[in-house]
């Protein structure tokens, strides 16, 4: 059985790229896939982000949630989202 992997899909830019980085420096094992457009983030089952390594690497104030949701218009995975920090993951059955 292959991994589940989970993570957004955003639209390349400068916010964009601020939260892959940050993405990058906390999900040891994260993928990611330039489509030129749009880049695809692939972590095994759970894949978290904090607004203050997003605000680190973009440089400016970034809100959550809000401006992150405005750059992915899709993700893989559970979506959950807070003040303080946004992850997706694999669904676990009940």
């Amino acid at each position: 059985m292959s991994e589940e992997l989970v993570g957004p899909v955003l639209e390349d830019g400068d916010a964009a790229r601020a939260v892959i980085a940050a993405i990058r420096g906390l999900n040891p094992g994260v993928a990611i896939q330039d489509r030129g457009a749009y880049l695809r983030v692939q972590a095994p089952r759970r894949c978290v982000v904090t607004r203050a390594a997003i605000e680190e690497s973009l440089g400016r104030p970034f809100r959550l949630p809000g401006d992150l949701e405005c750059v992915m218009p899709a993700f893989k995975g559970r979506f959950a989202v807070s003040e303080d920090e946004a992850s997706w993951s694999v669904e676990e059955a009940r």
